[in-house]
């Protein structure tokens, strides 16, 4: 049975709030087991559809009805995650998830009133919520004096200082007090706000209000420096041409409310559950839903649960003539790809190369998803025209360079390659994926072999951790005849990628010129259950029908230079 759509839940819900007696019937078990397990994969789609399936036999229980908050509020509709806080509530249970859907609700509805008393009787959602919504609830109420001091007690509380007097200087600026908010966002605490991208954006608009358009540049110069940014570049424009830029970074207690849900989630970090980061972010889009860093946020958060349908339709919610518009589609392109569907990311990329074809992030984004599809030369075109349109050859253009050359190496041009390689070495020196490459491919073509073997040595020295890369110094040491030396190094390889078909392969060559030939026939059997592409497995079954030197034999004979098996990166 498919699960009941989420808009379902709307009705089913409503029927049981006027008749909790259908309560008493037997729950949907099966429904409820296929809700926990999408709740477990973090599908909170099919979750929210099964736990409406399950609440059709059973509205009256708790466990379904916090399940449903849950998956509601990630799949991102929180009018419903609402119902299904507000029949919670009537069960008389306690739950933080209906705690946060209930506020979201009053925020939504402007009810500062209700959010204020909701505090006062006890709704916890943290120290730092609960001060911060309290504070901007006391502004909504008109009380900014009441709300001064909310945000004052907050900013005495040790860990909260930030926090306090940022959102203290965005509602000074709601109401118009820019002078008081920018001698906040530049006072003592500036550094530690200043770390917060969209207090940035806040204090330059907020210095345009002041006529000081020239103060708000050298903010952004400061923060952001040269480098292209969509939202930087658009804002810039307008201080530019001396246009006072409106204060919209906050404009009401609504938008405040958001703001301190957003704020929640960038300061929860990289170590929090993604869901809990996901949950705030998703009240934070409710409450305003114009938000472009919760949108782009929730979408990565969702990415990283492994939602990349969802993740795909939350980048594409913005219109083309926002600032982050390009950025969204590119996010977009790679959901897409990641959620295996490549021809329909191949599409979004190429149709932002014919309308933003002059835009760096544009064709490099085309070039990835190509050359991670083995598209090499038109890989290569992308990265061209990305390279074409750099203002300046910088250092941080060394990746250019080197996925370039990556492709040019796949289409067999290794003179252009090698060039490229040593560019993006110019540019950074010490990138070892680099130094890897170029000295493998030397390795691979029995080219400069000391010259190889020095840069993969120095590969290692930055990434000591990398099989690959230890592969690549073994096999350098295998090409020169040092066959004792490259033992150790391959066989810390092995262990390092010890399914990897190549570095398996490679072990086997060392066993092999080492005398310890069952070993290496063992090692080559173990490759070919690792699937190798078909030109190494041939390899590989006439290395076990003759062994390694009559292969050798037979490859020289033939012209062939012996080359390893490709494991550059």
């Amino acid at each position: 049975m498919p699960p009941v759509p989420a808009r379902i839940l709307t009705v089913v819900l409503a029927v049981f709030l006027a008749a909790p007696t259908w309560a008493e019937e037997a729950v949907d078990v099966g429904a409820f087991l296929a809700a926990r397990q999408a709740e477990a994969a973090n599908d909170f789609r099919a979750a929210a559809g099964w736990y409406g399936q399950a609440i059709l036999s059973d509205g009256g229980n708790a466990q379904l009805l916090q399940g449903a908050i849950l998956a509601e509020l990630g799949n991102g509709d929180v009018a419903l995650a609402v119902e299904a806080a507000k029949r919670l509530k009537a069960l008389g249970e306690e739950s933080q998830l209906a705690e946060l859907a209930l506020t979201a609700d009053a925020a939504g509805r402007e009810d500062y009133a209700a959010l204020l008393a909701a505090f006062k009787d006890g709704r916890d959602l943290g120290d730092l919520v609960n001060g911060l919504v309290s504070a901007w609830a006391h502004l909504g109420e008109g009380r900014m004096s009441e709300a001064v001091v909310a945000f004052d007690a907050l900013a005495e509380v040790r860990g909260f200082e930030v926090f306090g007097l940022y959102h203290k200087a965005l509602a000074l600026a709601s109401v118009g007090d820019f002078e008081g908010a920018d001698a906040i966002l530049a006072g003592p605490v500036a550094g530690a706000i200043s770390t917060m991208r969209r207090a940035v954006f806040a204090h330059a608009q907020i210095l345009s209000q002041l006529e000081r358009n020239a103060d708000a540049l050298a903010l952004l110069d400061r923060a952001f420096g040269t480098d292209a940014d969509p939202f930087v570049d658009a804002l810039r424009r307008r201080l530019e041409a001396g246009e006072p830029v409106p204060f919209d970074a906050v404009r009401n207690a609504r938008d405040g409310i958001a703001e301190v849900f957003f704020t929640v989630s960038t300061a929860l970090g990289s170590q929090a559950d993604p869901v809990d980061v996901l949950l705030n972010l998703r009240v934070a889009g409710y409450l305003r839903p114009d938000h472009s860093d919760t949108i782009l946020l929730t979408a990565d958060v969702l990415e990283m649960l492994g939602q990349h349908q969802l993740a795909a339709e939350t980048y594409d919610t913005f219109l083309p003539e926002d600032p982050a518009f390009v950025s969204a589609q590119i996010g977009r392109a790679g959901a897409l790809q990641a959620g295996g569907k490549t021809e329909a990311a191949l599409e979004v990329l190429q149709g932002l190369a014919r309308d933003y074809g002059n835009l760096i992030p544009v064709q490099f984004a085309l070039g990835d998803l190509l050359r991670t599809e083995a598209r090499f030369d038109e890989a290569e075109v992308a990265y061209t025209a990305a390279i074409e349109l750099l203002p300046e050859v910088t250092e941080d253009a060394w990746v250019l360079f080197f996925y370039r050359g990556i492709c040019r190496e796949q289409s067999q041009d290794w003179p252009a390659a090698e060039a490229d390689f040593r560019q993006s070495l110019a540019l950074n020196g010490n990138q070892p994926q680099v130094l890897n490459y170029l000295g493998y491919g030397l390795v691979d073509r029995g080219e400069k072999l000391d010259e190889a073997l020095g840069l993969i040595e120095r590969a290692v020295a930055a990434d000591p951790q990398k099989g690959y890369i230890i592969d690549s110094l073994a096999w350098a040491l295998f090409r020169l005849g040092r066959y004792d030396e490259a033992l150790e190094p391959m066989e810390k390889a092995s262990l390092l990628e010890p399914v990897d078909p190549i570095v398996t392969d490679h072990l086997g060559d060392v066993y092999w010129m080492v005398g310890r030939q069952l070993e290496a026939q063992f090692q080559w059997r173990r490759a070919l259950s690792f699937d190798p592409i078909e030109k190494d497995a041939l390899r590989i079954r006439r290395k076990l029908e003759i062994g390694l030197d009559a292969v050798m034999a037979e490859e020289a004979a033939a012209g062939t230079p012996v080359k390893a098996a490709g494991n550059a990166d």
